[in-house]
């Protein structure tokens, strides 16, 4: 009976240790195969919490600050303006009683507010951090993602212009333009950018293959 069941033991110690071994090998093939793909999952995420940990820390150090509501937000709002007079229209930014954006006003009517998510800084660090995941070599990354950072700035500046004059000309389409037509836009942009970025190094990997 003793001797039954120190074998019974024995067999129940192997039959963990060997599950667990081939749980382990697996997970080690498992990572092999889709290594790249757990690369690229981990450094976006890495990348992208911190740099939203950092631009929380801005926004948090901007509260209070000069630049109402901070200091980017401000300096979109002072361009979509300057943009619009341009234009020939007769338009004016002041701050939002009420919430921390500025309120755009076209010939004395209130047309959009401008709240911290219009100023682009969110989506420039979404666009970095998948570009980042993907990198090849440091300069040729960072340069990709300057420029890349600076058209998306120039898109959603015309972006707000135009919703601006939209808005304006016609408020009863205020829904479709604001929350699909636009966004689209600055979305889309990324888009295309990300595709860009991925054909020229998969070109660049055949090409060193």
């Amino acid at each position: 009976m003793v001797k039954v069941f120190k074998n019974y033991r024995f067999n129940s110690a192997f039959c963990i240790f060997l599950t667990a071994y081939i749980k382990t090998l697996f997970l080690k093939n498992l990572f092999i195969k889709y290594k790249s793909v757990i690369k690229f999952i981990v450094t976006f995420l890495l990348v992208y919490a911190t740099l939203s940990f950092i631009y929380k820390l801005y926004l948090d150090f901007s509260d209070g600050s000069t630049y109402y509501p901070d200091y980017f937000t401000n300096l979109v709002s002072k361009q979509t303006n300057a943009f619009l007079h341009t234009l020939g229209y007769d338009s004016q930014i002041v701050n939002h009683p009420d919430e921390p954006s500025m309120k755009l006003i076209i010939n004395g009517q209130f047309v959009l507010r401008l709240i911290e998510g219009c100023n682009s800084i969110s989506v420039v660090i979404l666009f970095g951090s998948f570009v980042t995941a993907f990198a090849d070599r440091f300069k040729p990354t960072f340069l990709y993602v300057l420029a890349g950072s600076v058209l998306i700035y120039i898109v959603n500046l015309v972006r707000l212009v135009i919703l601006s004059l939209g808005l304006y000309h016609y408020p009863s389409r205020q829904e479709v333009m604001h929350s699909v037509i636009f966004p689209l836009i600055i979305y889309g942009m990324v888009f295309l950018l990300w595709i860009f970025w991925i054909k020229r190094l998969s070109n660049l990997n055949r090409t060193n293959a």
